[in-house]
């Protein structure tokens, strides 16, 4: 396997596009939400698809159900 070298020269870049920056604020990061602890019947199969994905990404899943509840709850309110 040969390793191919990337040559840079001067001059003009071309066209550039600004992308919005996305990512939350490091005191977003550490923050801990004030969650509630409640009790809550799902299917059967909707619980196995949060386990596999979750094991997938080597998450808990109950985090996973959190975050779309969360997702689902910020989109109503705005």
């Amino acid at each position: 396997m040969t390793k191919k070298t990337v040559k840079y020269t001067k001059g003009e870049i071309g066209k550039v596009k600004v992308v919005a920056d996305f990512l939350p604020s490091p005191e977003e990061l550490v923050l801990r939400e004030n969650n509630v602890k409640i009790t809550l019947s799902l299917s059967r199969r909707s619980v196995a698809f949060f386990k596999r994905e979750a094991q997938k990404r080597r998450v808990p899943y109950q985090r996973m159900i959190r975050a779309l509840v969360d997702s689902y709850a910020d989109r109503q309110t705005k």
